[in-house]
């Protein structure tokens, strides 16, 4: 364990996360760079005296457990998280859980497709990356905590219609089918992920159809190759949905595309026009 070089790294990765890049407030008396001490230890849920001895080199060799729970709140790289682990004398195992950090190209890939509505989900489907024409399509995305980007917390726990006019759910059972099979899946993938264990516990406890869609165990996704949606300015749009995965980090890229020549085409034109600038969507 090098127990110096851990501590400057662990400071360095803690200093350049910003407080919404984990959906905390900044707060107005804020001096520290990035995220405090004490909030990467709630999110790592390890106290905070131990992670200050870490930062300090005075701490003693960290577990697995605790590794991985710093990999999540400090929002690790695959890359950064196996240097965690050589830092700490541990050597790194498999992922802990679904990967939030997309790759640089998939990100340009995003912003080349102006005429497509583009976005990433990780394998909890959560929205991790967009391009403008997913945000005026369907929704700001980086106006809302991370928390509320989550497709299967807002379609099992949040209004039906609401999910309908923002993620172009044209068939809500459908969707909420395919979301737990894949969450099912995802589950058995990491069992040791505390989120997702979470997100799972969160949905049983308030969704009475997540509950009896859970005890199928079913594990295989339905595919929808047409979403509608009821846009607040433009009105209805149906388009294309093509999914295609990036299996090296678990993830998902969903592309909306509408026929050349139809209205909807027309549509999506003027949305890139329109941008996000009025959306009137209340949440």
């Amino acid at each position: 364990m090098d127990r110096r070089e851990l501590a400057a790294f662990l400071r360095s990765r803690r200093e350049r996360i910003t407080p919404a890049d984990v959906g905390l407030p900044a707060g107005p008396r804020r001096r520290t760079p990035g995220l405090r001490r004490e909030e990467v230890a709630t999110l790592a849920y390890i106290s905070t005296e131990y992670y200050t001895r870490l930062e300090q080199a005075r701490a003693p060799r960290p577990s697995r457990e605790v590794l991985a729970g710093i990999t999540r709140a400090l929002r690790l790289s695959d890359a950064e998280r196996d240097h965690l682990h050589h830092l700490a004398g541990e050597p790194p195992g498999p992922a802990p859980g679904p990967s939030r950090e997309v790759r640089q190209s998939i990100l340009d890939l995003l912003n080349r497709l102006p005429q497509t509505a583009a976005f990433v989900t990780s394998a909890a489907y959560e929205v991790i990356a967009w391009n403008d024409l997913a945000a005026a399509l369907m929704e700001d995305f980086s106006a809302v905590p991370r928390r509320e980007r989550n497709l299967v917390r807002r379609v099992f726990l949040g209004s039906r219609p609401l999910a309908q006019r923002l993620y172009g759910v044209s068939n809500a059972d459908s969707f909420a089918r395919t979301a737990a099979r894949r969450l099912r899946a995802t589950a058995a993938r990491y069992p040791d992920d505390p989120e997702v264990a979470a997100l799972v516990a969160e949905l049983l406890a308030g969704s009475a159809e997540f509950v009896q869609l859970w005890a199928s165990h079913d594990v295989s996704a339905e595919h929808t190759l047409v979403k509608a949606f009821q846009h607040p300015v433009v009105g209805p749009i149906t388009l294309n949905c093509d999914v295609l995965e990036i299996p090296d980090r678990d993830q998902q890229m969903v592309l909306y595309t509408a026929a050349p020549g139809s209205p909807s085409e027309e549509a999506l034109r003027l949305l890139a026009v329109i941008g996000t600038q009025r959306m009137d969507v209340t949440l």
